[in-house]
């Protein structure tokens, strides 16, 4: 199969309605969608990422209003939630409705919804009449995409259309919330909305969900993800460099360029410090570290508030299976 890279909504509109797959841009990182109401396109999904099948997906919808369509009792702090961040890069785990098929929510009763902020991936769920479940689109536990490129690498002849709408402005998955019969908001993945920005709106303090990595509720609960292939470390770069003195390192840091240090390669997330610009270049930085030929990639923590601490939850995930 050969997969086309392009602009053209009203192909990737037929290839849906097919019920075969297409990656789709957001502004947090590029989905691999299919009809979420159709069982048979999206087991299609599973099988181009090898995603296992109790790894529930997220479902994208054209509004708040038509979100409403596949959910039901949802909590007014919900609403409240949406009406500040929704389109946006949050994620709410509600009570599905029925025309969710088992598959997506991995027999779940709650069911991951989201309205996407970009311009194409709107245009084309305004021309649709069904939502599209739509995970990361790269392979199960790898470096999530944020261009076009960076899906035709790892996906490129298991798909029909890739949907080119450009770098994501955000570069990292959603925040995903749910919410206990109190209507407490349940944290399950810090994301591009920031925890503080969630708490200034509703006004206490958010709670962290133990997820069952076993049997996660929503995306992004798993011990092991966002890993590159080359081994990666987190922790104190002067103290890692000396302990790996005998390896060829790549380092990515924030802002601190440790120019006592000899590295074979160094990304700097953001020379300004800026915590969103490091959001926006994380997932490419990775993928660039883990194409050259080092042995070991070097990461120091952030400043663990705001995007920093999405990041840091994805370096960690991206770390466990080394240890």
């Amino acid at each position: 199969m050969e997969t086309i890279v392009g602009t053209n909504i009203s192909k990737v509109k037929e290839i849906l309605e097919q019920n075969l797959l297409a990656a789709i841009p957001t502004e947090t990182v590029y989905g691999l969608a299919a009809n979420a109401l159709k069982p048979e396109a999206v087991v299609k999904i599973f099988e181009a990422k090898n995603r296992p099948q109790f790894n529930p997906l997220i479902v994208h919808c054209k509004s708040w209003a038509s979100a409403m369509d596949y959910t039901q009792d949802v909590p007014t702090i919900a609403h409240q939630l949406a009406e500040h961040f929704s389109p946006g890069a949050i994620t709410f785990l509600l009570p599905k409705k029925n025309t969710i098929p088992d598959i997506v929510t991995a027999g779940s009763d709650l069911v991951a919804i989201r309205i996407p902020n970009h311009p194409m991936a709107l245009a084309l769920l305004s021309q649709l009449d069904f939502p599209l479940a739509a995970p990361s689109a790269n392979p199960f536990g790898y470096i999530s995409p944020t261009s076009a490129t960076h899906v035709l690498d790892s996906l490129g002849g298991k798909i029909e259309y890739i949907l080119d709408g450009g770098n994501a402005q955000i570069g990292l998955e959603s925040t995903i919330v749910g919410f206990d019969e109190r209507e407490n908001v349940l944290l399950h993945r810090v994301g591009g909305v920031a925890i503080e920005d969630i708490e200034q709106v509703i006004g206490k303090k958010v709670i962290f969900a133990q997820p069952n990595p076993d049997k996660p509720q929503s995306s992004g609960q798993l011990k092991s993800h966002y890993a590159p292939h080359t081994d990666l470390l987190i922790g104190d770069i002067v103290a890692l460099y000396q302990q790996f003195s005998d390896k060829k390192i790549g380092l990515m840091s924030l802002s601190d360029s440790y120019p006592q240090l000899n590295f074979a390669h160094h990304l700097l997330l953001s020379p300004s410090g800026d915590l969103a610009e490091a959001a926006q270049n994380l997932f490419s930085f990775l993928r660039q570290l883990d194409e050259w030929n080092i042995d070991i990639i070097l990461v120091e923590r952030l400043p663990n508030e705001g995007l920093g601490r999405a990041i840091n939850d994805r370096l960690n995930r991206a770390q466990a299976i080394y240890k």
